[in-house]
């Protein structure tokens, strides 16, 4: 098992701090950071950290109950950092989902971060 970057153990911190974790969000990205997500139910291409900061501002508009995210597996595959994830909320249906991050990271940052959802939950 590959160990978990600090881009990404920071970028999960922040992620579930919500709104007040938006600087620090922010922060993790590069500004010409691409963010590829399935949240809408339609996967979304976001260019840019403003466009991927917009795209993180809808879920604060209907935030998750007592949200936790668990990483299941990291491992390092071509260049990237790939996490499998498990989010247990009771604002998820069943009260949990899960999926997979791909990161790439560049000085620091993330310049890509590619989320699909795991069908089976």
């Amino acid at each position: 098992m590959t160990s978990v970057p600090i881009e990404v153990s920071n970028f999960f911190l922040a992620m579930q701090a919500g709104q007040v974790g938006a600087d620090a969000l922010a922060a993790c990205f590069t500004s010409d950071a691409v963010y590829e997500e399935p949240f809408t139910g339609t996967p979304r291409r976001h260019e840019g950290k403003d466009a991927i900061m917009k795209a993180m501002a809808l879920g604060w508009e209907m935030p998750m109950v007592d949200t936790r995210i668990r990483i299941d597996r990291a491992a390092t595959v071509d260049g990237e950092v790939h996490i499998a994830w498990t989010c247990f909320s009771p604002s998820i249906p069943g009260g949990k989902g899960s999926g997979l991050n791909r990161y790439r990271i560049e000085d620091g940052l993330i310049e890509s971060l590619i989320t699909t959802l795991d069908e089976r939950g």
